[in-house]
């Protein structure tokens, strides 16, 4: 969709703004304050988000829409304390290049020390997410069910085509 230049497009034109700081470059995870996402009612800040490289993104809350719509286009969101976040925050700041790896399978997000926190999922979420289904391949799943419904609906729903 091209909206990953535009991710933060405001805040990407001041030289200050932390994801213009070199450091960070190529990073594929976001850790952030909380209601992230907040008036991000479309797809396409999640989107942008996607694009400009993110896997993961991880807050003390999220808005529920922009949240969803993460999970239905594969961009995890996790959500942890708001202690843990100063912690991330604070570790990234002071040592550059340090690793924290999150695995989806066991829900926990490791830092390169070795200590891991757990996090929360809804089941339905993860399965999509570690089986790469979206709406359109969940839907496709029911392929069969469909085929029958459709086949015997001309019984019984009104209809310009002859029976």
């Amino acid at each position: 969709t091209g909206f990953g230049e535009f991710a933060f497009d405001t805040w990407r034109k001041d030289p200050s703004f932390v994801l213009n700081d070199r450091r960070y470059d190529g990073a594929k995870i976001l850790v952030t304050g909380p209601n992230f996402g907040c008036g991000s009612s479309r797809e396409h800040a999640p989107w942008a988000l996607q694009q400009m490289g993110l896997k993961v993104i991880i807050a003390p809350s999220f808005a529920d829409i922009f949240r969803n719509n993460c999970a239905k286009i594969g961009l995890l969101t996790v959500v942890l304390p708001q202690d843990s976040i100063d912690r991330l925050i604070a570790r990234a700041e002071d040592s550059p290049g340090w690793e924290m790896e999150v695995d989806l399978e066991t829900q926990t997000v490791t830092l390169g020390n070795g200590k891991s926190r757990q996090f929360d999922i809804d089941p339905f979420v993860k399965h999509c997410l570690l089986e790469g289904l979206d709406d359109v391949s969940l839907t496709l799943q029911e392929g069969d069910a469909i085929e029958a419904y459709e086949g015997r609906r001309r019984e019984f729903l009104p209809s310009a085509a002859a029976r």
